[in-house]
């Protein structure tokens, strides 16, 4: 359910992309917008690995400083059939852990400090199993497609902003479907990616949970790390902050509209799902 509802927001997206630029430029002026965006986010996908690790200021450890977490990730990536991740630690008292890479052999694993005090080790590897599905469930190459077409979106708004539009803004329908895209379009397209980021969240639970056989370690994980990240701040750069199994930032969480600009589903939510997996009702 997770993946179909990946795909239709998707298929949303790239249709709303199209339909824009057609508003905004039916002559085809849109191309050169869209290739900038296009290229930006590739350069991005293909250096997210290091650009996340930088930005969240993560090194490198050896297995002789954290062999636990290297014999956790080793067992499961072997359980999992891929390629063994780096491993990273991030010098934080808030418990966190994220995973970055474009394929398993770019994977990347980090941890925080914080996350290593508070987590038994099976909770531990409820985590880790998280984020290695994140991996072998390229949710990297999703997340930059989504944020590609997002960029383009925006891209699309501004250069009609600055350049105007194609000819169809002559008529009054016209100028109003400009508006309505100028104003509307990147706003959805926000939303439908941080709907995205969600979908992921919850199908990394699953598919962490599937690998371990015990939903309700990573549920207890979860309320570990969702009570640290609530009162434990970490200065981190908002662009990585939906990497994370948790968002280091806390979002407000409460009503509808702050649910909706979350990129992480409410911990209550993740943890009643991973309930209904060891129950078998999911």
């Amino acid at each position: 359910m997770n993946n179909l509802k990946t795909v239709g927001l998707l298929a949303f997206m790239t249709t709303l992309l199209w339909l824009v630029a057609y508003a905004l430029f039916p002559d085809g002026g849109f191309v050169i917008g869209l290739l900038i965006a296009v290229g930006f986010n590739l350069l991005a996908y293909f250096f997210s690995d290091k650009l996340a690790l930088a930005a969240s200021r993560a090194r490198p450890v050896t297995e002789e400083e954290l062999p636990q977490v290297y014999a956790i990730v080793r067992r499961l990536a072997l359980q999992k059939n891929m390629p063994e991740p780096r491993i990273y630690i991030i010098d934080s008292p808030q418990p966190n852990a994220f995973a970055t890479g474009r394929s398993p052999k770019k994977a990347a694993v980090a941890v925080t400090t914080g996350i290593l005090e508070v987590l038994t080790v099976d909770e531990l590897e409820g985590v880790l199993a998280h984020e290695l599905a994140h991996v072998s469930n390229r949710d990297i190459l999703i997340s930059s497609i989504a944020a590609m077409i997002a960029a383009a979106l925006t891209m699309l708004a501004r250069m009609a902003f600055w350049f105007g539009g194609g000819n169809n803004r002559e008529s009054p329908l016209g100028a109003i479907g400009a508006i309505l895209s100028l104003i509307v379009a990147p706003i959805a397209a926000m939303l439908i990616r941080m709907a995205i980021s969600r979908t992921r969240e919850f199908q990394a639970d699953a598919t962490g949970a599937e690998t371990t056989g015990r939903p309700m370690m990573l549920a207890s994980a979860l309320e570990k790390i969702s009570a640290g990240t609530a009162r434990i701040p970490m200065n981190v750069n908002p662009a990585t902050a939906q990497l994370f199994i948790d968002n280091p930032m806390k979002a407000v969480r409460g009503s509808g509209m702050m649910k909706l600009l979350s990129t992480h589903p409410p911990t209550e939510e993740r943890i009643e799902r991973l309930a209904q997996m060891a129950q078998g009702v999911r």
